[in-house]
């Protein structure tokens, strides 16, 4: 089973500890794919990316959410 792109498996078909190191290596790499990837590469990213995010999000749509990390929490530690 491989992505749409042949890049990787498809995100519903990858076990929990698996998607979570996907998404790991993902956000270690934006930076680098931003600033030194060519165009193709930094698309290729921004979909992999969305892909693996939007699957989380299906798996875990009650997930924990901090409250220092929401508008009315960070304005509360200003």
């Amino acid at each position: 089973m491989t992505h749409g792109d042949g890049h990787g498996i498809e995100a519903d078909g990858l076990d929990e500890e698996t998607l979570l190191d996907e998404l790991q290596h993902l956000h270690d790499t934006r930076h680098q794919t931003f600033r030194h990837g060519s165009d193709d590469a930094l698309a290729a990213h921004d979909r992999r990316t969305r892909e693996l995010e939007a699957e989380y999000l299906r798996r875990h749509p009650n997930r924990e959410v901090d409250p220092a990390r929401t508008r009315s929490g960070a304005r509360h530690d200003t």
